[in-house]
């Protein structure tokens, strides 16, 4: 069966809303959440861009059960690997085994901050691979020395390790990020439902484990309003990961997107409340070959009112996935 997820969408929603919100989804019924990781909203319009990581702190002291996960985080620019895994660790304690880090290349939108200047999609994905080496070795823990192409670690250390090994997932979009995700993941990511991707991982080393895709949604009794809504609020997703990851900050993205329709957003985003339509947005990823679909409902407003929604109609069509 597959398993069904919710988002906890920093860029959207502040942050105790973001934990109110993920211990409703729990009570509701979602099998695990993942959570975004930003320091800039793609649009202004969203409005909110809290630190994911004090976010997930808290959601792991407010929830029992429900899984948490980053979806994702990039540990190459802002974030140092050693200390993405510090806080990894920790964060698995605090969750009692419930949580997964999932690494991305990243978006120049929030690694930019730092000033270090955004490297080339090429060199980015191999300060993934030597970050995920990193992270994997102070997991096994005892002391950490690394000198490598893009990074250096000290004689570092996790003090605090967790019983159940943080597993690690790895988001891909291309042929390169299938073959890191398939030597060095432990699970894979991907954003859109593209069986090829998930065929590139299992060809180097992923058969059998996890696939978590993610889906945006809109629900609302009224449709007009939810499409205009998505189109207000996620237009961006349009744009495609090659520009995605490389504009700077939410004015380029509504330059960007200036010319996209509500149409368009209609013809991407399930809208409204009709069950049929969100269940066939799933079966897609789930005849790609995904085993964990995770939905993004668009809307900090609106996250109750389609956790309660989604409780009483839509997961249980899911369920029969």
């Amino acid at each position: 069966m597959v398993r069904i997820g919710y988002t906890m969408m920093t860029e959207q929603t502040g942050p105790r809303e973001l934990v109110r919100d993920v211990v409703a989804a729990e009570r509701a019924g979602f099998d695990f959440s993942v959570t975004s990781d930003h320091y800039f909203p793609w649009l202004r319009e969203q409005g909110h861009a809290p630190y994911a990581w004090a976010v997930l702190g808290a959601a792991a002291q407010a929830t029992e059960r429900i899984g948490l996960m980053t979806y994702v985080t990039c540990p190459t620019v802002r974030y140092h690997p050693a200390v993405v895994a510090q806080k990894a660790a920790t964060l698995q304690i605090l969750a009692e085994g419930r949580f997964r880090l999932g690494l991305g290349s990243g978006e120049n939108l929030n690694e930019h901050v730092v000033g270090g200047g955004w490297p080339a999609a090429h060199v980015r994905l191999e300060m993934l691979e030597e970050a995920v080496e990193i992270i994997g070795a102070l997991f096994d823990g005892g002391n950490v020395n690394h000198h490598g192409t893009h990074f250096d670690v000290e004689n570092a250390r996790l003090w605090d390790l967790p019983e159940t090994r943080v597993p690690i997932g790895v988001a891909v979009s291309g042929p390169a990020s299938c073959a890191l995700a398939g030597r060095g993941a432990d699970l894979v990511i991907a954003t859109e439902a593209k069986s090829g991707l998930l065929a590139d991982f299992d060809r180097h080393g992923g058969t059998g484990k996890p696939r978590v895709g993610q889906l945006p949604v809109c629900y609302d009794p009224d449709r007009d309003a939810a499409i205009a809504r998505a189109h207000e609020q996620f237009r961006w997703s349009v744009g495609g990961w090659k520009v995605n990851s490389e504009l700077p900050g939410p004015e380029s993205f509504a330059q960007a997107t200036g010319l996209v329709r509500e149409e368009d957003i209609a013809s991407a985003v399930p809208c409204g409340q009709d069950v049929d339509a969100f269940v066939d947005a799933v079966r897609a990823y789930t005849e790609a070959g995904f085993t964990e679909i995770a939905l993004v409902q668009v809307g900090g407003e609106h996250q109750q009112s389609f956790i309660s929604w989604a409780e009483k109609a839509l997961l249980p069509a899911l369920r029969e996935l």
